[in-house]
């Protein structure tokens, strides 16, 4: 018999895995496939790590992962913010393709209101055909996938990406013998911390800090990258706590562990900004067995090639979709990118509209809208006393010319910077007769890869919530269809790219449908995809 009815699925869903592989689950050469953990940092620059030269502070267990593994001296994020950051980081797609660029839309916890002052309801952007998140994809070759407890990724997940995700996921969940991907995030490095953590204690005295050229150098300034660092310790101790449990499971050698950041780092002129301490991030990975230990790359990997890349390392072929390309594993890719892009649109209540493209020696930034300075009074910074700081010297004028660039109106409509003789950033090459040619090349690459990946963030986010939404909802997916055939029971969706999964009345995980199903077992199933509404479930009872 079989019934369909609707369900209403909550903004955050926690599930208990069960110990037990389903019988559609893809099973095959499971032995043979590597398990692999994300550590990921947010908020964090690579300038105050040990492995990129920093001896400010020891962070023994992130030094020892950098030891067994390879540091990557150049990797970026396409977004100096995290949710549109963590939505290229889940699909292997640019934001500004798939409706994500702006900060935030999907924002569950506020229920339903982004924020007020705008207008904007929360919302999943209908993503381009075909994109999923890729642990659909390693779920369907058997993979056991956990994460947590952040997820945000601009859009509601689907229930077919984890067989877990919340604070208490592990890889010590799945079954005996099944490959797993787990997701370990760390929160106690963010851009809040500075704040929420500011009379804590300090394990770094701030008169033994560094100052970059484009803070004044006073307490506030020193007080605040203290703490920083101190954050660093407290995640170097909550990430060693994961990498002991490797070892004591005896995992360590034979996974492959990455280590990085989300964006840039927590301060001002770090995080939402599109210079290099926005968008450039730490990242390690260990290899198996800890192959090319201690090495350093300088190939530019861009957070679009992460999800290809694992798919590659657990022999899976990336979908043609991603706009990524895998950097290791059974499907690398020849060709390796040359360049890597950025962008910045909404944060939070404040809009604004820059690009970047990033070369080997150059940076080039557009700001769309010269107007607005590069510091954005979003209200949420506003809490930081770093920013607090600067906003009172800018307005008394005690800020040096360096400093206060970053806060003055209008801004420069384009920015060209000698990343080889000026790293900081500080001096604009826009006008330099001597690079007019250089100028140009890049401008003409921004707009290219602008209309090549369909950038959206030329129109109006009230336009695209009207065509996203029509009536003002998620459009809701097609009721699934059923056929019964002598090999068991098919089911289709008349999306094609929708996923569709299914589980038995007794189990906790949904499963990715992928085979007929038997005709004696009772069970409910529906179809899920990126930016429409589940669709009503069928529930079948056996014969």
């Amino acid at each position: 018999m079989i019934k369909r009815v609707f369900v209403v699925i909550g903004a955050v869903c926690l599930f208990v895995r069960c110990g037990e592989q389903k019988k559609g689950m893809a099973q095959s050469n499971t032995d043979t496939l590597p398990n692999i953990i994300w550590l990921v940092a947010e908020d964090q620059s690579p300038e105050w790590f040990p492995m990129y030269g920093d001896s400010t502070i020891t962070l023994p267990n992130l030094e020892m992962l950098s030891t067994d593994g390879v540091v990557f001296e150049n990797a970026y994020s396409p977004v100096p913010v995290c949710a549109p950051a963590r939505s290229s980081i889940i699909t292997g797609m640019y934001p500004t393709s798939l409706g994500t660029h702006n900060m935030r839309t999907h924002a569950p916890w506020k229920e339903g209101e982004n924020e007020p002052s705008i207008g904007i309801p929360s919302y999943s952007p209908i993503v381009p055909e075909g994109v999923k998140m890729f642990t659909e994809y390693l779920r369907a070759k058997g993979y056991y996938c956990a994460n947590g407890p952040k997820e945000d990724y601009n859009f509601e997940k689907t229930t077919a990406a984890w067989d877990e995700s919340s604070n208490g996921r592990h890889w010590r969940k799945r079954a005996e013998g099944q490959p797993f991907f787990t997701v370990f995030n760390f929160s106690v490095c963010h851009e809040s911390q500075i704040w929420k953590r500011g009379k804590d204690s300090l394990f770094v005295a701030p008169d033994k800090v560094s100052v970059p050229p484009y803070f004044p150098d006073n307490d506030s300034i020193r007080h605040d990258l203290a703490v920083n660092y101190s954050n660093l310790k407290r995640l170097d101790d909550q990430l060693g706590t994961v990498l002991k449990a490797l070892k004591e499971d005896g995992l360590y050698d034979n996974s492959i562990i990455f280590f990085y950041g989300d964006h840039g780092g927590p301060f001002p002129r770090h995080k939402r900004a599109l210079y290099e301490t926005g968008t450039k991030v730490p990242m390690v990975i260990k290899f198996t067995g800890n192959q090319g230990a201690e090495e350093r790359d300088d190939r530019l990997i861009s957070f679009i090639d992460l999800a290809p890349t694992v798919l590659s390392m657990a022999s899976i072929e990336p979908p043609k979709v991603m706009q990524g390309v895998a950097q290791f594993g059974k499907f690398e890719a020849a060709k390796k990118p040359v360049y890597t892009f950025h962008s910045a649109d909404r944060f939070d209540e404040v809009y604004d509209r820059l690009r970047a493209v990033r070369g080997g020696r150059y940076k080039y930034i557009r700001s769309f809208d010269t107007t607005k300075p590069h510091a954005l009074p979003v209200s949420y910074r506003e809490q930081m006393p770093m920013m607090r700081n600067l906003r009172l010297l800018f307005e008394e004028g005690k800020l040096s010319p360096i400093q206060a660039s970053w806060l003055q109106s209008p801004k420069p409509s384009e920015e060209l910077y000698d990343l080889d003789k000026d790293p900081f950033e500080l001096e604009n090459l826009a006008g330099s007769a001597a690079l007019q040619d250089t100028l140009q090349f890049y401008r003409k690459l921004l707009n290219e890869w602008m209309a090549e990946t369909t950038d959206l963030g030329g129109v109006p986010e009230q336009e695209l919530l009207i065509s996203w939404l029509p009536n003002g909802e998620q459009p809701l997916l097609p009721a699934l269809e059923m056929e019964e055939k002598e090999k068991g029971i098919s089911l289709f969706c008349k999306k094609q790219d929708a996923t569709i999964i299914w589980k038995q009345p007794k189990d906790a995980v949904w499963t990715i449908f992928q085979e007929p199903l038997p005709k004696n077992i009772s069970f409910v199933a529906k179809a899920e995809r990126i930016g429409y509404r589940d669709s009503e479930v069928l529930i079948y009872d056996g014969e």
